[in-house]
């Protein structure tokens, strides 16, 4: 199972963090697996191309994949960022309502 996991404090989003395998299908063909990273992928392009918002990334093989929002003083590119972090934890939950036995959807505090 994948467990995604967004981070909050204050009432915003700081980060995010999708670690594990859902199993959904062999590697190569597992649209679970796809979905998520494609969700967390794009939220940091449109953040890096649209608002010049450069989160911090971790990645591995074994199934991570993590990032950070810097700090962004308040403005259009904090609600630009705050915008697509909401977009992707709907992405997010729309897939696990499709697929709930291959991927857990997490909202937690820091």
């Amino acid at each position: 199972m994948i467990t995604a996991t967004l981070f909050r404090a204050g009432g915003e989003y700081t980060g995010f963090r999708a670690s594990g395998h859902s199993g959904y299908a062999d590697e190569g063909s597992d649209i679970v697996c796809a979905a998520v990273s494609v969700l967390g992928v794009t939220c940091v392009n449109a953040m890096e191309k649209l608002l010049g918002v450069i989160p911090v990334i971790r990645e591995n093989e074994s199934g991570l994949l993590a990032f950070d929002l810097p700090e962004i003083p308040e403005g259009e590119r904090r609600r630009g960022a705050q915008l697509l972090m909401g977009a992707m934890e709907q992405g997010l939950n729309d897939v696990r309502d499709a697929y709930p036995e291959y991927l857990k959807v997490q909202t937690k505090g820091r």
